[in-house]
């Protein structure tokens, strides 16, 4: 990208802001921040608040699989679920507080928006798989596996904007992004 993908703007904030305001909207109870790469550039655009705990993961360089273990170590043993967001992944807010909403009334151990077909995030995970997402591995292509085990069980929801699909891995991918966010 060239530039951290946490401080791209983004409907009005850095991104990094934008998704954790976004999590807070669709009614995350606790929203765990995990910060890598330039931690400390990022770390004063991440909201405060009781209901937000920053995490910093100093094995970052190892891969994602390191984040999200860092991240479900902070997980309180009595949640629901968890929503998994990356940072360049942004989603509408109603969007996401839709998916928690379906999430909460059908419990499914994985809810995943869908586009044409294809496969969306954010995903919801239900607790009783958060043990399976904590033994990620980077060999074994991060939570793929997880996702795999569970693809019968899961509960597709299927939504009308290829905006689920967005990944901001090129400045193109964030062009595109923005366009389509504009058509919202």
């Amino acid at each position: 990208m060239g530039t951290l993908k946490a401080l791209l703007p983004w409907d009005g904030v850095p991104l990094i802001q934008y998704q954790v305001e976004c999590l807070r909207y669709a009614g995350a109870g606790l929203v765990i921040v995990l910060l890598g790469h330039r931690a400390e550039e990022i770390r004063p655009h991440v909201p405060v608040g009781p209901d937000v705990r920053v995490v910093v993961n100093d094995r970052y360089r190892s891969g994602k699989t390191t984040s999200v273990k860092a991240g479900l170590a902070q997980v309180p043993s009595d949640v629901e679920g968890l929503v998994l967001v990356t940072v360049d992944q942004p989603r509408p807010m109603p969007l996401v507080a839709a998916l928690v909403q379906t999430f909460r009334e059908h419990r499914a151990p994985v809810t995943q928006p869908t586009f044409g077909g294809r496969r969306g995030h954010p995903m919801v995970f239900r607790a009783d798989v958060l043990s399976p997402l904590a033994d990620i591995r980077e060999e074994t292509q991060g939570i793929k596996p997880v996702v795999d085990s569970y693809r019968a069980q899961a509960l597709l929801v299927p939504v009308d904007s290829p905006i689920v699909l967005v990944d901001l891995n090129t400045e193109a991918d964030y062009e595109h992004a923005r366009a389509l966010w504009s058509d919202l």
